[in-house]
């Protein structure tokens, strides 16, 4: 359905929801990690909204805190799991390639570099998520394709 919508807007004219990135903290000297960037970050996928094929450079953990994302493995896998990462942490699902599935609040997922995927809010309400990245010094937070 979102996808209609997205159709329906860009066919007025209309601009298409894009979710917006905030980097909150960052550090380019982390210990152990030479020429390496860990960065923190928050990015708010409004309704309706859809991200493109991609992947990162690095290391990256999502933590879904508010609404349900559908995400889409292209190539590689992740491991979809809830409850705390120093405490009881619990395997939801593992979504593979050609695979969709929906990430709800309080679960997260690691993603490599060779995990390409895309992502959408499928739903009327906001997403909110928290990312943590361990990237080569000056790659993109994420690269098309």
């Amino acid at each position: 359905m979102a996808g209609g919508a997205v159709g329906w807007a860009l066919g007025r004219g209309l601009a298409a929801p894009t979710a917006k990135r905030d980097a909150l903290a960052a550090s380019d000297k982390p210990q152990g990690a030479e020429d390496r960037t860990l960065g923190l970050s928050r990015v708010v996928v409004p309704a309706g909204a859809e991200l493109a094929l991609h992947h990162h450079q690095g290391t990256q953990v999502a933590y879904i805190d508010s609404g349900t994302l559908t995400y889409t493995v292209d190539t590689g896998a992740v491991e979809v799991r809830k409850g705390p990462a120093d405490g009881d942490t619990k395997l939801v699902r593992k979504i593979r390639a050609g695979q969709t599935g929906k990430i709800n609040p309080g679960q997260w997922i690691v993603e490599q570099p060779t995990d390409r995927h895309s992502a959408a809010n499928r739903t009327d309400k906001r997403i909110v998520i928290y990312l943590s990245t361990l990237l080569e010094d000056g790659a993109p937070p994420s690269t098309p394709g």
